[in-house]
């Protein structure tokens, strides 16, 4: 499956006193990122949800190599590492304008029952989904 796409622009208040984007910012960009990934699908975390699944992080790690600074237009490049079974891991790649790597990150997500709070495996609507996709 070829990975996702995703552009968006620094806003001033995700960057510190230097004008560079600080580093908990980026949690959120592979957010957009997964969340656009999914959409892809025709689907969002409210149609999981919906279906009584929601997705805790279990695991997210990091890699900084050069700063992101205010307004610069950046691109997610969000992709599955291996096929999700009862965890889905995605790999987020933050570039530049001129296609500069400068982040990855790699952020772990659970399938969990809504109700009983227990890991589940990933819903068969949303595998299927991904099977389609070329995974």
């Amino acid at each position: 499956m070829k990975p996702h796409e995703t552009r968006l622009r620094v806003r001033y208040a995700e960057t510190d006193q230097m004008g560079v984007v600080y580093y908990g910012n980026y949690a959120l960009y592979y957010e957009v990122g997964r969340a656009e990934w999914l959409r892809q699908f025709g689907m969002t975390y409210a149609d999981l949800e919906k279906a009584g699944v929601i997705m805790p992080v279990t695991s997210l790690k990091s890699r900084f190599l050069r700063p992101a600074v205010y307004d610069q237009l950046l691109t997610i490049r969000t992709s599955l590492k291996g096929m999700p079974d009862r965890r889905i891991t995605f790999v987020s790649e933050v570039l530049d304008e001129s296609g500069e790597l400068l982040s990855i990150g790699e952020v772990t997500l659970a399938f969990v029952d809504k109700e009983s709070m227990e890991v589940i495996g990933i819903p068969s609507f949303l595998m299927e989904k991904i099977r389609k996709g070329g995974l």
